[in-house]
């Protein structure tokens, strides 16, 4: 709790659009191309750059291309967020797949070789799994997308206490050796492991804006908490509604984020605000799946 705030204030922030949160807290969230917004940015100044970009399936808020483009498109973007990451940060993409005439194109395949080209260590391959989607006709409905966690380097920030989940058996006890007999899981809960099962966004989600794909808060939040510490700077390049800047903020880290479509920022800004006062409806990180109750014939 006794870090120093380490937000940028080189006169870099001056004239820009710091969304007020609270004392010793900086918010920068702009409209913007995200390659402009972080050309701004000092160089290794961001602890965490999580983000979950456009998959070219022709959403609202982009442009659908040539498969071959977005990954241009890509690289030039993931170029710069390497350029700002700390030494001991970590960057997190988030995708799903890419369709073109039926066929899939997993985009943390086709991503991944760009990633390495720049150094960056994988260190988990997250699968975030969620029950509803879209139905699909002719092959199996999607499910699941993935989270690629690089770090810049062998030194990175981890913290696996603040997102330790319920064990499974909390009263397991070793039954050999010296200490038989004693409670053997961690009394603060069990490591997460690698997929996780959190509910995406839908109609009747707390969470829910007008945004189409929109990431879920206790999503990201577990990443701020177990990559960043206090007062570190977390940056999402495609914002969105700003999920990101969200979890960062309520967790006393620093947000940075853009997004080309003014609706959306002006959501984001929105949302800030009533998290600063207090309003703002989120589900709990660790909140289990909803099962609804069996009923007899």
């Amino acid at each position: 709790m006794g870090r120093s705030i380490k937000k940028i204030d080189d006169g870099s922030l001056s004239n820009r659009n710091i969304v007020p949160f609270k004392k010793n807290l900086c918010s920068l969230i702009e409209c913007s191309d995200n390659i402009e917004f972080m050309r701004t940015l000092k160089k290794e100044s961001m602890n965490l750059i999580v983000t979950s970009p456009p998959y070219n399936i022709g959403k609202s808020y982009e442009k659908k291309t040539t498969l071959n483009v977005y990954i241009e498109q890509q690289a030039a973007t993931i170029s710069e967020a390497v350029r700002l990451l700390h030494p001991n940060g970590s960057i997190c993409w988030q995708v799903g797949n890419s369709i073109e005439d039926g066929e899939v194109f997993p985009l943390d395949i086709l991503l991944y070789r760009i990633f390495k080209d720049h150094g960056l260590r994988l260190r988990n391959r997250i699968i975030w799994s969620f029950g509803h989607g879209l139905h699909c006709q002719k092959r199996f409905s999607g499910r699941y997308e993935t989270i690629l966690w690089f770090t810049k380097s062998d030194d990175y920030t981890f913290n696996l206490d603040p997102v330790r989940v319920p064990s499974k058996y909390p009263e397991k006890k070793y039954f050999k050796g010296p200490n038989r007999g004693k409670v053997s899981s961690n009394p603060l809960g069990k490591n997460p492991c690698d997929v996780w099962d959190i509910p995406n966004v839908k109609a009747n989600h707390v969470e829910k804006t007008n945004h189409p794909c929109q990431f879920p808060i206790g999503l990201v939040e577990r990443l701020v908490l177990s990559l960043t510490n206090i007062g570190d700077n977390v940056l999402d390049p495609y914002l969105g509604v700003g999920s990101t800047a969200i979890a960062a903020l309520k967790n006393n880290r620093h947000a940075y984020g853009c997004d080309i479509m003014q609706e959306y920022v002006d959501i984001a800004i929105e949302r800030v605000s009533s998290l600063r006062d207090g309003t703002l409806r989120v589900r709990p990180m660790n909140k289990p799946i909803y099962q609804p109750p069996i009923r007899e014939v």
